[in-house]
Formats: structure tokens, sequence, C-alpha cells
């Protein structure tokens, strides 16, 4: 009986931790988590961290008069991002896959660069592919769709100026690598027991650390969720976007339009139903929540912008956040990028930018004014059916992909 009782656990931690989930349940979960943090308070959005990063560290400099800058511990998406980085580091010590990763200089320069032009991108589009794109797509945001096309945009001339890299300058992302603290083969043991400790920590300091602030306990616990499903799942906005153009691979798009299906259902009926007791201003509020002034000229060039740098810097907003807590250096980089010059764009880049559009090319367009709700989801959902079927075609055929 105990052999049978000690194999079930072997298997159920085989499932879990020993083998990477499909990205469409990673997918499915990750909408799920949104969900609830929309039920909470707000939903999720990874900009709004490094944004507070960075406005934290300018002000521990005393730098652009940033005196009122809420401390990261307090502020929600601050908060959010620093759990996802520990989600992630605790899913990959429970699977064993944590090693600190050092590439090459030149891929380190790419991922600094690939931060900053993120940064830009997500300050003039007013989203990136988290916020702006999986919480703008449900939130039935017309602005998210012309990030969306940004995005591709963005994507499809980086992977040209990749293809450009490997062929004119060979040598730029070559050179000494290192790995370090890797488990190799059954060994490592101490990797999955320190993650449990680390989940144990975390659950525990949340639950204590926040008990006078049940929406900051919660976007904690949910933060380190998310990061340990993305980890698990290899969720990957920056795949969705780049594969079609590169290796045609549809993996990657369709977990994200499960994401996006799960999230449209969800926010529809708590927007429709007025479900959300954590914005003031009734019912109106609720439904424009995430509803972004990036319709249209703003969100197709921030977009573009975002697009191109994730693809250079091999991750968006979240694949960043996810991936430097497996320890991989040049998304180290390019998270000090996104972190150094969001609040830069914040205060000056992007106000001067959006001050030149006329007012026309960045609006706030919340569909259903428009179409009503039933609809904007038939919208949606059609984008989301014609998507599908380009990938699945292009998949077959290759006509779009490079390689």
């Amino acid at each position: 009986m105990s052999d049978s009782k000690n194999g079930a656990w072997r298997q159920l931690w085989s499932t879990f931790f020993e083998k990477s989930w499909p990205m469409w349940v990673g997918g499915i979960l990750l909408a799920t988590l949104n969900i609830c943090l929309f039920l909470v308070k707000s939903p999720w959005g990874g900009s709004g961290s490094y944004i507070n990063w960075g406005q934290n560290l300018y002000k521990l400099l005393g730098m652009f008069h940033l005196e009122g800058t809420q401390p990261i511990t307090l502020h929600l998406y601050g908060l959010l991002g620093v759990m996802t980085v520990l989600g992630a580091f605790a899913g990959a010590l429970l699977s064993r896959e944590f090693a600190i990763r050092i590439p090459p200089l030149g891929e380190m320069v790419k991922g600094l660069i690939g931060g900053i032009l993120m940064a830009l991108g997500c300050t003039i589009g007013k989203g990136c592919t988290v916020g702006g794109f999986l919480s703008g797509i449900p939130a039935l945001s017309g602005g998210a769709i012309f990030l969306a096309i940004g995005f591709a945009l963005g994507a499809f001339l980086a992977l040209r100026y990749l293809l450009w890299e490997m062929e004119k300058l060979p040598k730029f992302g070559m050179g000494k690598s290192c790995t370090l603290l890797a488990a190799k083969g059954k060994g490592g043991i101490w990797q999955p027991l320190l993650g449990v400790a680390v989940v144990a920590f975390l659950i525990i300091g949340a639950s204590l650390f926040y008990k006078t602030s049940g929406v900051l306990t919660w976007f904690a616990i949910i933060g380190l969720l998310l990061g340990l499903i993305c980890q698990r799942s290899r969720f990957c906005v920056t795949r969705s976007f780049r594969e079609p153009f590169m290796t045609g691979e549809s993996e990657a798009p369709v977990a994200i339009m499960a994401a996006l299906a799960v999230g449209l259902f969800g926010f529809t009926v708590i927007k429709y139903m007025g479900i959300n007791s954590g914005f003031p201003g009734g019912v109106r509020a609720v439904a424009t929540t995430w509803v972004n002034p990036n319709f249209w000229l703003n969100g197709l060039i921030g977009g573009t912008i975002f697009g191109i740098g994730m693809v250079i810097a091999g991750g968006c907003a979240v694949g960043t956040l996810w991936r430097m807590g497996e320890g991989q250096i040049k998304l180290w980089f390019a998270g000090l990028g996104f972190t150094l010059m969001a609040p830069i764009s914040v205060k000056f880049i992007a106000p001067w930018f959006l001050h030149i559009l006329p007012d026309s090319a960045q609006k706030a367009v919340f569909l259903p004014d428009s179409l009503n709700y039933w609809g904007a989801v038939l919208l949606l959902s059609v984008i989301l059916i014609f998507w599908y079927i380009f990938v699945k075609w292009n998949e077959r055929t290759g006509k779009f992909s490079a390689i």
C-alpha cells in the first residue's frame, strides 16, 4: 500500500514538474487568473511593474522629482511583477530547470536594447503584450487590435533584422557563454527542496505581511501562480507573433488564442454585469476598465516599437519576468533596459510624442459603445477565428515563414 501511495505521489510530481506543460494549458490557466485579478481589483498588466521599479530606483537616486512614487511592496503591479519573477524561480527550482545562464556579450547588449525599445513602445502605445493585448482584447478595447497589428509588424521587422545579422554580423551574438548552478542528471535535489521552501515562504509571507490589505495579498499570491504557470508552460506572447514568420509553428499562437477566448468570456461577464467593487465610479468605470487611449495610430506605432524590442530581447513584458526567474541573464539585461527607460519615457518621451499626434489618432474606444456587447464579442471572436485559420494554413504551407 505504501509503495502504491509513493508511486501515485511520484506520478503526480512527475506530471507537474518533470515535463513542460502544453502551452495552451498555461494560456487557459493564466486567463483564469487574469479574470480573478479583475474580480479582486484590476486585470493583469506587465509594463506597470517595470515603470514602478524604475520610478523607485530614480526616487532613491533623487532624480526626476518622483517623491510621490509608491514603494514596490505597496504598488499592485510593482508587487505583482516581483512575485511573478519569484514564482518562475520557484517553478524552475521545482522542475530542476534553474540555472544562471550567461550568454555572449552581444546577446546581453541585444537584451538591453530590446528592453529599452519595449519601454518606449508600451509608453507610446499605452500598453504591452499583457495589459494592452492579453487584457486589452478581453476588455473589449478597440486600441488593443491596433497594438496587436503593431506587435506582428514589429516582430516581422525584428526577425528580418536578426536574419540579416546572422548573415552580415555572425560574430555579434557569438562568444563565450557559461551556465552555473544547473542540476545535472538526477542530481540537484537541492533545487526542488529549495523550491518548496520558496513557495511556502512566499505564501506565508504574503498572508502575514499583507494581512491589512486583502487586495495586495491576492495580487501577491496570484503573481506567484502567474510566474510558476508561465515557467512550467513556457508561455510566450513573443513566440505567437514571431513563429508564423519564422518556423511557421502554430503552438504559441493557438495558446494565446485560448487565453484570449477564456479572458474574453470572463471579462465580458464582469463588465456586462458590472461585477467589481474595486473600481469607484459605478458600472461605467468597470465597463471601460483597461480601455486605453491607443486607438489607432499611437497603438500601431507603439506596438511596432514594442514588437521589435520583444523579438530582439527574446521575451515580452511577462516573458522577460519569468525568464529572469529561470536565471537567464540576457533577460535580466532586458528587464534592466525596460526598468531604466520606462519612467523616462513616461515623463519625457511619450508625452512629447503623443502631443504631436491628432486626438483622432489616440482615442479610448470601448467597442460595445458602437457595436453593443454582442457585436463586440462577435467581432473579436471572428478575428480570433481568422487568426487561427491563418496560422494553421501557414504552418501547413510555410508561405510566410522565413525558414
